[in-house]
């Protein structure tokens, strides 16, 4: 029996929302995470009664309404399959109520755009799941988008990137409240690392901007095909048979980049693909790829990419030999406390 004069610590209250559409990992990252710590009390609200989940049959029944976003220390938004939806102003109002007066808000990949939506990240710096940060920032220009980050950290708003970048950010919130001990144990419990090298990337499948238009196709085409050698904005402008300026401006109007930046995330494209695929030493992939020497491909990807070519070939190539040689298993499936 506990004594009445001794005071019980309160648990840091996370109300995760899980708006329509919400995606269903997401939301199991943010329950599972917390659900199970001691420090922590979850419950999992929703604007509706029973929600449904993305392409998946079946539907998720919150413990709470939208009501108990008045009393979260944090609120979690995880991500939701259509991005383009509206999101219930009754939703809005209660996420923008939450943040004013001193709760932390939080969002998993797509779940920026709710909190965009709320005006919560006008003038602030967010990241979101790499195949939709572009239209973030196009509908949102007052967001600072910063697509490579695995997640990023403004005091009282925090984003993260797409889907497993949660359990990233989610460690980083048990690390700030709890410091490294409790945020290590917790991501043993979830055979998770602490923390991942590298931003978010090393996971796009494609570094190099997709042209808007066709108009300089074959310079870009032969560009990829001779980026081994050594090319300058005079050989690109040569070829597309226009003066400098008009072809660098071209360029850009295409891609939304510079020629000689475009070549260089060819490059460590087509570096990456070499990385993943073979045993090259990373000699020869500067060779191949027109990066250059050694040192010039590690500067290349800390910049481009936030890893270096080893941890980025140990990280995809012990990946590649694991689905090739890890039985299928099925999928263990934990009870999440507040959801149905």
């Amino acid at each position: 029996m506990i004594s009445d004069d001794v005071a019980v610590p309160l648990r840091h209250h996370v109300v995760v929302l899980s708006l329509p559409g919400v995606l269903p990992l997401e939301l199991g990252i943010a329950a599972q995470v917390f659900s199970m710590d001691p420090n922590y009390e979850l419950t999992v609200a929703t604007y509706e009664q029973v929600v449904p989940v993305a392409r998946s049959g079946f539907s998720v029944t919150g413990a709470a309404g939208l009501d108990a976003l008045d009393k979260a220390d944090t609120v979690i938004v995880p991500g939701y399959d259509d991005v383009d939806a509206d999101v219930p102003g009754a939703a809005l109002t209660a996420l923008r109520t939450a943040h004013g007066r001193g709760a932390r808000i939080v969002s998993i990949c797509s779940g920026a755009f709710a909190l965009a939506a709320a005006g919560l990240l006008d003038g602030r710096p967010a990241t979101t799941h790499w195949q939709v940060s572009d239209q973030l920032q196009r509908r949102y220009p007052g967001i600072e988008v910063q697509p490579n980050r695995m997640f990023v950290d403004d005091g009282d708003i925090l984003t993260s990137a797409g889907v497993t970048a949660g359990i990233d950010l989610c460690l980083h919130l048990i690390r700030i409240d709890h410091g490294a001990a409790a945020s290590n144990s917790r991501a043993r419990f979830l055979v998770a690392p602490p923390q991942r090298p590298g931003g978010q990337a090393q996971y796009i499948d494609q570094l190099r901007s997709r042209p808007s238009s066709q108009e300089l196709a074959t310079v870009r085409d032969w560009m990829l095909e001779n980026m081994a050698a050594t090319i300058t904005v005079d050989d690109l402008a040569a070829r597309a048979h226009m003066a400098r300026r008009t072809l660098v401006r071209r360029f850009r109007n295409e891609t939304g980049t510079s020629p000689m930046a475009w070549l260089t995330d060819a490059r460590i494209d087509r570096a990456r693909e070499l990385l993943e695929a073979t045993t090259e030493p990373i000699e020869r992939i500067g060779r191949l790829t027109g990066l250059g020497n050694p040192a010039s491909v590690r500067a290349a990807f800390h910049r481009r990419v936030g890893t270096s070519p080893q941890e980025y070939r140990a990280l995809f190539r012990q990946e590649a030999r694991a689905d090739v040689t890890s039985p299928r298993r099925p999928p263990v499936l934990s009870n999440l406390t507040g959801t149905a």
